[in-house]
């Protein structure tokens, strides 16, 4: 029995998207049962849930009436039925396979968690969209994450995105930090990881995460994704529940922050911070023009987008820290 946890909030954009590639799975339904756990959205999603539970009996609607991502997760283990548990995004969508390959790689491999790429995509295909799928698809704009650059052998790695469980393993590390709005993946996968548990990245399928389309959406999403990195590490007190690739837009925009506060004292401190920000924009150029010439996409959007990638990651960090020094949380 597989059960399938997919949080969700106001997803009326994406969730028909998202239910289609469930349906067409080829797990067998009597083994399956999808539960959309809802933060009580308003937007019309929970009525389109509805309506394919009532055409499928095997899906069904959950309240989260606390809206995080934790949360809903922890409800949907609480509930499952199934001997494994399945994380779902409602922002993506799967292949017809993506079920049975990942269960059938837990079993095999022995696994705690069993995961596999995720290709970055959008759902409206413009030349501003391209262009951040591009970026949140590249090594210059999110680093060495191995399971967004995929990977063509079965590998052990730290984390997966989503991910696929045996249902005793939340008895054994315990269930979802409901503390941690984001970041709760990574930090349950470090904490299988530190308890001896093995987590693998399978070569046999993949998902597709349709990406924010938009510059406000990408800096917005970014933003809370750098802020969070830091608030993870304070709730959790463990630098290992994340990796050195988090904070490197955060150590970007020190090093260019810390030396102009710097030449107030000692002028040419300025000469650092202007160090920094040229060999940024020679990479960002150099990338830029390297991509818009071999992918045929738009340079100004290219250069705007890593911009705004990597300024506002660095800046939620950033305001993480002043957060967890100004209040203590």
């Amino acid at each position: 029995m597989l059960s399938v946890i997919c949080p969700i909030y106001n997803e009326a954009k994406y969730i028909d998207v998202c239910i289609q590639s469930i349906l067409l799975q080829d797990y067998p339904k009597e083994h399956l049962e999808v539960l959309f756990v809802d933060g009580m959205s308003k937007d019309g999603t929970r009525d389109i849930v509805k309506n394919y539970a009532k055409q499928h009996p095997f899906i069904h609607l959950l309240d989260n009436e606390k809206r995080i991502v934790p949360v809903a997760m922890n409800i949907g283990i609480k509930e499952a039925k199934g001997d494994v548990i399945m994380r779902l995004d409602a922002h993506a969508q799967y292949p017809t396979n993506y079920f049975s390959v990942l269960v059938k790689a837990l079993e095999s491999l022995d696994a705690d968690n069993v995961g596999a790429a995720c290709r970055t995509d959008v759902l409206n295909k413009t030349s501003k969209t391209l262009v951040i799928r591009e970026v949140l698809s590249n090594k210059f704009g999110v680093g060495n994450s191995t399971f967004r650059l995929g990977v063509d052998k079965v590998m052990e790695v730290d984390t997966v995105p989503f991910g696929c469980w045996k249902k005793e393993v939340f008895d054994k590390y315990g269930q979802y930090d409901e503390r941690l709005i984001r970041n709760q993946d990574i930090e349950l996968n470090k904490r299988i990881v530190r308890g001896g548990g093995h987590i693998y990245i399978v070569p046999d399928t993949y998902c597709v995460y349709l990406a924010r389309e938009t510059f406000k959406g990408l800096a917005k999403n970014n933003y809370g994704n750098g802020k969070w990195n830091i608030l993870t590490v304070y709730y959790t007190k463990q630098m290992g529940s994340l990796s050195l690739r988090h904070f490197i837009p955060l150590l970007f925009l020190l090093s260019l922050i810390v030396p102009l506060f710097c030449s107030l004292i000692w002028w040419p401190l300025v000469f650092v911070a202007i160090a920094s920000l040229s060999a940024y924009l020679l990479a960002l150029g150099g990338i830029s023009v390297k991509l818009a010439m071999s992918k045929h996409l738009n340079f100004g959007y290219l250069l705007i987008s890593f911009f705004v990638l990597h300024i506002s990651y660095g800046w939620g960090s950033l305001n993480g820290i002043i957060s967890v020094l100004k209040n203590g949380k």
